[in-house]
C-alpha cells in the first residue's frame, strides 16, 4: 500500500468538527509577536484551515479584515458565530471569484493543503509583495509525560515509525511547506520564523486537550480512554500539572 502524504488523509483532516467548541476552548492561541508580524505584511488576510477562527479572532484584534476557508462545515459554523466570514471549501478547490488578499495564512492546518497545489493557488490570490505564511505548535511536555504518551500511542495505534521528537516531526512539515512554495514558483526563498513560550497545564486541562488532536479525534473511545487514563497518570506523577514548552515554527515566502 503506497504511503500518503499528510493531506491525503482526508477523514482526519476534517475530523476536528466532531467537538468544535472543546477544540476552540482548548486550543492554545498564538504569539502575540507572530501575529503582529503577520498583521504587518498587510490588511486583507485569508486564513486557510481557519477551523474554529482561534488566529482569525487574534488577527482581527489586531487590525486585520480576515476571511476564513475551511473544509469542515462544523468547524466553519463555530468560527462564524464569532462574527467572522468563513467559506466552506478545501483550499485547492476554493473559487477566489477574482478576490485577492496581502496575506495567505494558515495556522495548524498547512499540513493538510497539497503543498505545490496550494503554494500555486496562493501565489495566484496573493497580491505582488503579498505573504505565504504557515505556522504550526511544536507541544513538548516534560520527558515522562512525553514517554507515555509515546508509548501508549504505539500500543493503541502501533505505526511503523514515530518521529523522534515533535520538533522533528514539524520541521518535516516546514521543509514540506517551503519546498511546495519553491516549486509552485513565484515567491522568494522561504524563511523560518520560530517562537518560544510556555504555558502552564493542570492534568484536567491537558486531558481535555488531547482528543483535540489529529491522533486522537477519530478513536474509539475505549481506546481513547486508554489513552488518557494512561496520561493522566503521568501527569499526577509529576504532581498534577507540568510546564509545556511551546515553540510556534512557520514557513515564510513573499509572493514576487
Amino acid at each position: 500500500m503506497p504511503t500518503l502524504e499528510p493531506h491525503q488523509y482526508r477523514k482526519v483532516a476534517e475530523s476536528f468538527g466532531a467537538d468544535a467548541e472543546r477544540y476552540d476552548r482548548t486550543r492554545p492561541a498564538y504569539p502575540e509577536a507572530l501575529i503582529a508580524r503577520i498583521a504587518a505584511a498587510g490588511a486583507d488576510v485569508l486564513d486557510v484551515g481557519c477551523g474554529t477562527g482561534i488566529e482569525a479572532r487574534q488577527l482581527r484584534d489586531a487590525g486585520c479584515a480576515v476571511l476564513g476557508v475551511e473544509p469542515d462545515a462544523r468547524m466553519a459554523e463555530f468560527a462564524r458565530r464569532s462574527g467572522l466570514d468563513v467559506e466552506v471549501s478545501t483550499f485547492e478547490t476554493w473559487d477566489a471569484a477574482g478576490r485577492t488578499f496581502d496575506v495567505v495564512a494558515s495556522g495548524q492546518a498547512w499540513h493538510w493543503v497539497d503543498p505545490v497545489a496550494g503554494a500555486a493557488r496562493a501565489s495566484e490570490v496573493l497580491r505582488p509583495g503579498g505573504l505565504l505564511v504557515a505556522f504550526w505548535h511544536v507541544f513538548d511536555p516534560p520527558a515522562v509525560v512525553a514517554d507515555v504518551m509515546a508509548t501508549v500511542f504505539q500500543r493503541v495505534m502501533p505505526v511503523a515509525a514515530l518521529p523522534k521528537s515533535a520538533t522533528d516531526a514539524y520541521d518535516t512539515m516546514c521543509d514540506r511547506a517551503a519546498a511546495g512554495m519553491r516549486e509552485a514558483g513565484g515567491f522568494g526563498e522561504a524563511e523560518r520564523w520560530r517562537y518560544e513560550w510556555e504555558r502552564e497545564y493542570t492534568r484536567d486541562e491537558w486531558l481535555d486537550l488531547m482528543p483535540t488532536t489529529g491522533a486522537l479525534t477519530r478513536l474509539p473511545a475505549e481506546e481513547l480512554a486508554e489513552v488518557l487514563e494512561a496520561v493522566g497518570k503521568a501527569v499526577d506523577g509529576v504532581g498534577g500539572g507540568f510546564t509545556m514548552r511551546y515553540s510556534t515554527v512557520a514557513a515564510a515566502a513573499v509572493r514576487v
